[in-house]
């Protein structure tokens, strides 16, 4: 069937309160979305950043009455001039969301296949994973890079016997693929549990849970306790910035760390962050980019 859509140009300060009241008159869902053109990449590490302009929209069924719905909306947050209706056609979205989503190859070894479609490669080394709420798909030019750099390390087994932290693993994809390649002990964190929760499932989906340790950041073994050949941080350039120490001191010497979620234009910037202490080897793909560098040997 049809469904109608309630949409609400906001601030962003009156964002929440305006979700908040669609959700009070009956929406089956509401999205927050860009009402301008304003690109946001860097919130802080904890915070959530609204555009300036925000569009909030509610879903509603075709036979709700969405002038009620709006009356009862301004009563909570006060007059909204701008808002308007629209129609939303109905489509199989399962369907859709599926034909969209194909397996995709990692240097010749590392496949990310849907668990509703068979491995293009049997015999290759293949990870199951769904699109889902969290983070890492491998669709994203950001993870992307950093599978590739995952498969590129395993054609001489250097995961065996090594030891990887995935520092902000949003659905647990690169955890998983480094466990899959071979890695002894894998460590995935990150400061959402919505994204360890998705981590877990993934993982015994994949069934790597006697490899995979999965933490909260507040759990996470201090530096000193935990020595990594490799720490894979796949997250934004100001948290990648702020966490420079954090991440270089996780790691043995010679280790690797792999960090990403950069645009081309923040690559100097994050790598004055790391010197002297990486010299790193830059990849870039659709405007974004991927470091790697080893911490010297002492």
């Amino acid at each position: 069937m049809p469904w109608l859509q309630l949409v609400i140009p906001t601030q962003p300060d009156k964002a929440i309160t305006v979700s908040n009241a669609l959700t009070d008159a009956g929406a089956l869902s509401v999205t927050f979305e860009d009402d301008g053109d304003e690109p946001r990449y860097q919130p802080g590490i904890e915070a959530v950043s609204l555009w300036s302009q925000t569009r909030v929209t509610g879903l509603f069924d075709e036979q709700t009455n969405l002038d009620r719905v709006l009356e009862q909306v301004q009563l909570q947050v006060g007059p909204l001039e701008q808002a308007y209706a629209r129609k939303l056609d109905d489509q199989d979205w399962q369907r859709l969301w599926m034909d969209r989503f194909k397996p995709m190859c990692f240097g010749d070894v590392l496949w990310v296949c849907p668990s509703w479609l068979d491995p293009p490669d049997p015999s290759a080394i293949n990870l199951v994973l769904d699109p889902g709420l969290a983070f890492g798909t491998g669709t994203h030019a950001t993870t992307a890079l950093c599978l590739q750099w995952l498969a590129s390390q395993s054609l001489d087994h250097y995961f065996k016997n090594k030891v990887v932290i995935d520092y902000g693993c949003g659905s647990g994809i690169l955890a998983i693929a480094a466990c899959k390649l071979g890695a002894s002990r894998v460590l995935a964190t990150d400061i959402d549990p919505q994204a360890l929760e998705v981590t877990r499932q993934n993982a015994d989906k994949n069934q790597v849970g006697e490899t995979l340790e999965i933490k909260p950041l507040a759990q996470m073994p201090e530096p000193e306790n935990v020595c990594a050949d490799v720490v894979l941080a796949n997250i934004l350039a100001a948290p990648l910035v702020s966490l420079a120490d954090k991440l270089t001191s996780l790691l043995k010497p010679g280790g690797q760390l792999v960090i990403s979620g950069l645009l081309d234009e923040q690559v100097n910037m994050v790598m004055a962050a790391y010197k002297p202490s990486l010299n790193f080897q830059q990849q870039n793909r659709e405007g974004w980019a991927m470091l790697s560098g080893s911490v010297p040997e002492k």
